[in-house]
């Protein structure tokens, strides 16, 4: 009977540490993401030009050459079948990264950092490689075991 009242007030005395799960988007953020994606789905440029307008500090020749890049890698990985996000990572409230899987012909994955310094989400960096496999491999290493 002993055991049963002290595993009972140790139930019960763990739980009280239990926080909520904090929300790593912010409805701002997912409309953000939304429209790109809609965006890319028929105009891989008009995307790029849409996300980039968040951030005016960004050159507009540096935008070009990437919108340049992505309808190479887009022709090469070919027809487009939608995304998935792979991880989303809240560094603070004003910090976001996500990584989506993105569902050509052969998969492209496209990495996002979402920075907002008052009310307003801008995009941060923005990357695409074919490297799919080395996120997955990176996230199966001890390290990153919590």
């Amino acid at each position: 009977m002993k055991y049963i009242i002290a595993s009972f007030l140790l139930v019960l005395t763990s739980c009280g540490n239990i926080k909520p799960k904090e929300k790593t988007e912010d409805p701002n953020l997912q409309k953000l993401m939304d429209t790109f994606f809609e965006k890319y789905k028929t105009n891989p440029g008009e995307a790029i030009d849409f996300i980039f307008k968040t951030n005016t500090d960004i050159a507009a020749d540096q935008v070009k050459e990437l919108k340049e890049k992505l309808s190479t890698i887009s022709l090469l990985a070919g027809e487009y079948h939608g995304q998935e996000q792979i991880t989303s990572q809240k560094a603070t409230s004003s910090l976001v990264y996500f990584s989506f899987l993105v569902k050509h012909d052969k998969p492209i994955r496209f990495i996002f950092m979402f920075y907002k310094p008052k009310d307003k989400w801008k995009i941060y960096k923005f990357k695409f490689d074919d490297q799919v496999d080395t996120e997955l491999e990176e996230s199966g290493k001890v390290y990153f075991i919590k």
